[in-house]
Parts: structure tokens; C-alpha cells; sequence
């Protein structure tokens, strides 16, 4: 797929990799769903391309991305976490990856399914958008912030607008390739 045009952010193999199979998918799979809430909110502060080299170590670390067994973390298993070099190794993360697999599973209790609660944030289809440049894409938009306001409500950490939106991106609630990107209009 070298010949075709990409969003100007997809470089490494990895990030290529990522770009063309999964970002801006839309996401249904509620372990999918809190595998992108870790990783996003492991990404603060940092590149994507480095949670995405540790995306294998992290799907050890937690559990197959399993909410309800993240949820039983017990501080020996945190004192763990912290000690593995395989992931982001950052307290308030690891602390915020288990208090959100505790919202996580009373979100699906409540809903019947993660996947319910979030999508009606964007009236249960993906945004369309249609960017023709990198620098039109917004950081954040009036449904990230009221995920984050929900979110946060609910108990979660590292769940500001910012990390929301980045995670609607992944989990195709909005479409953000570029009009340009041979990817938009496959998702499309």
C-alpha cells in the first residue's frame, strides 16, 4: 500500500500499520473499547508510536485488556505493574487504569454494554469529518468534552477531552483521516 496517501502522521511501519488496519474503525467490542481507554490514557504526555511499541506488554500486563479482572487489582498487583518495564511505568496511569476498569464495569451493568453507553455520545454513528488538513483536526470537540465531564463523573482518571477525543479517533466514533487518505473513504 506504499502508493497510496496517508494521514502525514502514519511514518513508522507501526504507525503505517496502525493506520491502515485500525485507526478510525469503528469499535462495537467492549474489551476493544477499554484496550483503546488504557492505551489512550497511557499516551498522555508521550508519543503514540511508544504505547503502540508497548501495546503487546500492556494486553500482558492487564489482563487481555478484561475490565472485570483489571477491576480486582490488588496493590501487590499494582506494586507489579509499577516494576514492569514493559509499560508506561507511571502511578497515577496504572492507578487510573484500574479506577476506570471499576467505572467500566458499572458502566456495562448499568447499560447492558460499554459500547451503548459511549456511542450515544456521537447519536450511535461516526462523525464524518472532512479535513483536508492536518491542522483543521481538532484536539478536542463538544462530544469529547462531555465524554470527559461523564467520564470523570463516573470516577475515571486520564480521561480529560484531549485523551477522549484521541480515543474517539481510534475507535472510529469520528472519521478523522484526511479527505486525502486513501482510508477516509474506506471507512467512509
Amino acid at each position: 500500500m506504499t502508493n497510496f496517501k496517508r494521514c502525514p502522521w502514519a511514518v513508522s511501519d507501526l504507525a503505517v500499520a496502525y493506520h491502515d488496519r485500525e485507526w478510525g474503525v469503528p469499535v462495537h467490542d467492549d474489551r476493544k473499547l477499554f484496550e483503546f481507554l488504557i492505551l489512550e490514557g497511557a499516551q498522555a504526555g508521550l508519543s503514540w508510536e511508544t504505547i503502540l511499541r508497548k501495546r503487546e506488554n500492556y494486553r500482558a500486563a492487564f489482563a487481555g485488556f478484561d475490565p472485570a479482572a483489571v477491576a480486582r487489582f490488588d496493590r501487590r498487583k499494582l506494586a507489579r505493574l509499577m516494576d514492569d518495564p514493559g509499560i508506561v511505568r507511571n502511578r497515577l496511569k496504572i492507578d487510573a487504569a484500574v479506577r476506570n476498569a471499576k467505572a467500566f464495569v458499572k458502566i456495562q451493568d448499568e447499560f447492558g454494554s460499554f459500547d451503548k453507553f459511549i456511542w450515544r455520545f456521537v447519536d450511535d454513528r461516526p462523525l464524518r469529518n472532512r479535513w483536508r488538513s492536518i491542522n483543521q483536526v481538532p484536539s478536542r470537540t463538544a462530544q469529547s468534552d462531555a465524554i470527559s465531564k461523564e467520564l470523570k463523573r463516573r470516577g475515571c482518571g486520564f480521561v480529560g477531552s484531549t485523551i477522549c477525543y484521541a480515543f474517539m479517533q481510534a475507535v472510529g466514533m469520528a472519521n478523522d483521516h484526511l479527505v486525502t487518505c486513501f482510508r477516509h473513504a474506506e471507512i467512509r
